[in-house]
């Protein structure tokens, strides 16, 4: 497998922020909405998000570090968390439980896990009047807009228990989910929606910036746009100007807790400079400017 680093364009010593801008530039570069039937640039594109969700994590990054390729593998060498008389978790960074008296646990971030659809809690067969776990998972926006599901496994007495955790279109990062896998038992686990490599999230508006040819952004046009929820035709006013914006009413995120009331969709014109351009086609963007000046 290639050096993930390489991969991101960073050094093993990038920070998060750098880790981030190279991703975002990357992934734009190589979308398959930008790089239509591209075999090559598919597989890129998804060596590009594997290395970032690992390069993203602290916890992952770490044991990457560490073990290299076998870094998904770390936590079989590692070593396990136990606690007589609360969760018990072998997965991630750190969390914390309250109630029967209260102690910190090592997972924190269950992101990883549960895009693998599947985490696993364990609890000691002593009785606790009330428990609680926080942890972290990660959603696509994708997956924000629709709403998804996640598998968990609790185990009680030694045995086990599968809970489907439904996460609610219009999640935003900093939304909680409730589990509850037992009378007083509370498992809160806090969202992060992924950063979208085309789209841009602002409230429950999103953006998406398009390039135009510039004959269409001048004489008007029509474009074929790609939204979260489909594909729609798009009509280029003439004179469009670079970064003005066209609005679809209601092509945006579901408003949380109201999934049929949804924010707008925002397409920013992008129009592009020609390239290679013929002597003829110079002679007459000439004539143009000519006629222009004399106007003046």
């Amino acid at each position: 497998m290639a050096d993930l680093y390489n991969i991101l364009g960073v050094s093993k010593s990038a920070g998060e922020s750098e880790i981030k801008r190279a991703y975002r530039k990357a992934a734009r570069r190589y979308h398959p909405d930008l790089n239509p039937n591209d075999k090559a640039a598919e597989i890129k594109f998804k060596e590009i998000n594997e290395a970032y969700e690992v390069l993203s994590s602290d916890e992952n990054r770490e044991k990457y570090d560490r073990y290299g390729d076998d870094w998904r593998h770390a936590d079989k060498v590692g070593s396990s968390y136990r606690h007589s008389r609360g969760p018990f978790f072998t997965g991630q960074s750190s969390g914390r439980r309250s109630g029967g008296g209260g102690f910190d646990n090592p997972f924190g971030d269950l992101g990883d896990l549960f895009a693998a659809r599947g985490a696993r809690f364990s609890h000691g067969s002593e009785s606790v009047n009330t428990a609680r776990v926080d942890g972290n998972l990660t959603v696509t926006l994708e997956e924000a807009f629709a709403g998804t599901k996640r598998n968990i496994t609790v185990t009680q007495n030694r045995r086990d228990r599968r809970l489907e955790v439904t996460i609610p279109s219009g999640v935003r990062t900093g939304s909680v989910v409730r589990v509850s896998p037992g009378q007083g038992q509370e498992i809160r686990l806090k969202v992060k929606v992924e950063s979208h490599p085309v789209f841009k999230r602002i409230g429950n508006d999103l953006e998406v910036e398009v390039p135009i040819s510039w004959e269409d952004a001048i004489l008007g046009g029509e474009i074929d746009v790609k939204t979260i929820s489909g594909n729609v035709k798009l009509k280029v006013p003439e004179e469009s100007q670079n970064g003005q914006k066209i609005r679809l009413s209601g092509r945006g995120m579901p408003k949380l807790g109201s999934k049929d009331v949804k924010g707008d969709f925002f397409v920013v014109l992008r129009p592009q400079l020609p390239q290679g351009l013929t002597k003829e086609q110079r002679d007459l963007i000439e004539q143009f400017r000519n006629s222009s000046l004399e106007e003046g």
